[in-house]
């Protein structure tokens, strides 16, 4: 018998961290044969931010993904990542929504739970693992790894220790951000298997360069569990490469007993795939020391970089790395896993692309601050949390005792569109995505994000016309930004655009063309055309214009024409980067213009609402 096991991570934390979680199931079934033959431990494939991406951009439902992998793997234990009372969403639900969902995704497929909390808060992770020891699956406690003058070894032994008090079969370190060193590593599993009786495993990002040299220090000190994942999408913000640590136990008292030319077939599989994600590649999913700094997890870095992009803005990534520790220190050394790493790294792109810290703060930091995710692990600034919350009440119990039974409302809510108990948890996890998910399913026009082919790079300098515009047809206006095309001198040409922030493609077929004028010295040069804002939206002019910090959605407007406000009170409340951000209103007055609805998308150059 193997005596180290492995969890291999390339269907989920392998691929958040390396292509922002964009791979789709059809890229993952046709290698589970594989696979399933090697012997892994686990085979860690649901879970994390992979809900999300499959309703947001792939337009899958996760429970058939779920499915289709239970079916496809018949003799591997499914493991996912669950974010205790969190779920997998980025608030705390009800007691009886976890149940249910814990029910659901155990009858669905999963074996293995592992379960975290953000904040090292056990309170939050209580209620998961009595639901998962009631259907009988595993229950892995996670310590959510981290270093901070309030982090150390007795502190998670602590937590090890009532983690097995709560009936957990296994105790998980997850060092989401590869902050581990081989010393720390010794030490803390040293300290762990003395305390506590149950099999250790270790979960640790590569990003610093370290993880391989402290899977052998934890594995020498006890640990008996590795997670790996295949070198496809491995290493860098990913995890230590499954080949790698395959080879260097053989012949050792900690073999794994893994065929490694096994898994280098399914190595030249999944290399084939990546190729086909070529635009969510980053140039920040490498080894990079800096993270022992700013802790940046693996799987908030390629997303990170990618929401950065989209908002143009990918330039200011270092000021946004450097921010994000000091966001951190003022709301008390949180580890930085979701979802407190969305919380902390949108806080901290605010604070950059704002050019003022805390000029505007997210919901999720005023609910945080006020005790709504449980209890920081350090003090809070208490000049920051006056500016966020003022006086608020900061409630000291179980944020979810304070949560009424929701599932016969979240039922009711959706009763016209769900058609499962699945569908209802879709529901309950993003209630505004999966509304549209939900429709576009049962009218049979859900459309993923497209893979756009590799010569659809337009490069800047080839562009002679506007790449990002709005259009008005019938009085409705549309958002356009162009984000590739195909070959030019075709007939028929694909672009690839993002219409209202939702992929497309598009056939443009020539009819007739015009030659584009030049400018400068005999017009030999051509000259970029400068685009100004839509037409439907003014600039803002003067102190009364409403703005928004960054590009996003509507989600809420908060007040109407003729309503007095005051200065600081909230006007809008937008979503950018997964992350809900109230807008204020600029200055005291009456409010005389509301230029958007719950819905649209808005970019910081425009002005959102006018007071006088």
């Amino acid at each position: 018998m193997a005596k180290v096991h492995v969890s291999e991570l390339v269907l989920r934390d392998g691929h958040q961290s390396i292509i922002a979680t964009r791979m789709r199931t059809e890229d993952m079934l046709p290698i589970c044969g594989k696979l399933d033959d090697i012997g892994f431990w686990s085979l860690e494939a649901w879970g994390g931010a992979t809900f999300d991406a499959c309703v947001r951009y792939l337009k899958e439902d996760p429970w058939e993904r779920l499915k289709k992998l239970r079916k496809a793997l018949p003799n591997s234990r499914i493991q996912m990542l669950l974010r205790g009372q969190n779920l997998l969403g980025y608030r705390h639900y009800s007691d009886d929504v976890v149940r249910a969902f814990v029910k659901t995704s155990a009858d669905s497929g999963v074996d293995v739970f592992r379960i975290f909390d953000a904040l090292n808060d056990l309170r939050n992770i209580r209620v998961s693992v009595e639901a998962v020891k009631k259907v009988g699956k595993h229950a892995e406690g996670a310590i959510s790894y981290t270093t901070s003058p309030v982090h150390d070894v007795p502190y998670f032994v602590g937590l090890a220790k009532e983690m097995e008090s709560m009936g957990c079969d296994t105790i998980a370190i997850k060092d989401m951000a590869g902050l581990l060193t081989p010393k720390a590593t010794t030490e803390l599993v040293t300290a762990l298997g003395t305390a506590i009786k149950l099999p250790i495993h270790l979960h640790s990002h590569a990003t610093s360069g370290l993880s391989a040299m402290c899977f052998l220090k934890g594995v020498e000190a006890g640990a008996t569990m590795l997670d790996t994942c295949n070198s496809s999408f491995g290493e860098g913000s990913s995890h230590s490469s499954t080949e790698s640590i395959i080879a260097a136990l053989q012949g050792t008292e900690y073999d794994t007993g893994l065929n490694l030319a096994a898994v280098q077939e399914i190595t030249a599989y999944f290399r084939e795939v990546r190729k086909k994600y070529w635009q969510y590649e980053s140039d920040f999913t490498g080894v990079d020391t800096r993270v022992l700094v700013n802790q940046v997890p693996g799987g908030m870095i390629s997303n990170l970089s990618n929401q950065l992009k989209e908002q143009g803005a990918l330039k200011r990534m270092d000021e946004v790395l450097a921010e994000i520790p000091r966001v951190r220190e003022d709301l008390g050394y949180p580890p930085l896993v979701t979802p407190t790493s969305q919380i902390v790294g949108t806080q901290a792109v605010l604070n950059v692309l704002t050019g003022a810290r805390y000029k505007s703060i997210t919901n999720e930091v005023k609910n945080y601050l006020t005790g709504q995710y449980g209890k920081a692990p350090g003090k809070i600034n208490d000049k920051i949390k006056k500016l966020a919350v003022g006086n608020a009440k900061v409630i000291t119990c179980r944020p979810a005792d304070l949560l009424e039974n929701e599932m016969g409302n979240l039922r009711v809510q959706c009763e016209s569109l769900a058609k499962s108990e699945e569908d209802v948890l879709t529901y309950a996890m993003f209630p505004d995505l999966a509304q549209t998910f939900l429709q576009e399913r049962n009218a049979g026009t859900l459309k993923a994000e497209p893979l756009l082919p590799k010569e659809a790079a337009v490069p800047s300098a080839a562009r002679f016309a506007p790449n990002e515009f709005n259009i008005t047809l019938h009085g409705e206006t549309f958002h356009i930004k162009l984000t590739g095309s195909g070959q030019t001198g075709e007939e028929q040409r694909p672009f690839y655009v993002s219409v209202d922030g939702v992929s497309e493609e598009v056939i443009v077929e020539t009819l007739s063309e015009v030659e584009v004028s030049g400018s400068g010295q005999g017009g030999s040069k051509k000259k970029a055309a400068s685009t100004t804002n839509s037409g439907t939206r003014p600039r803002p002019t003067h102190e009364g214009c409403v703005t928004a910090a960054m590009p996003g959605t509507i989600v809420e407007v908060k007040v109407k024409i003729g309503d007095k406000v005051n200065a600081g009170d909230g006007a809008l409340v937008i979503e950018a980067m997964k992350m809900e951000n109230e807008i204020q209103a600029t200055k005291s007055g009456v409010v005389i213009a509301i230029h958007v609805k719950k819905g649209d998308s808005v970019t910081p150059d425009e002005t959102l609402i006018e007071i006088q």
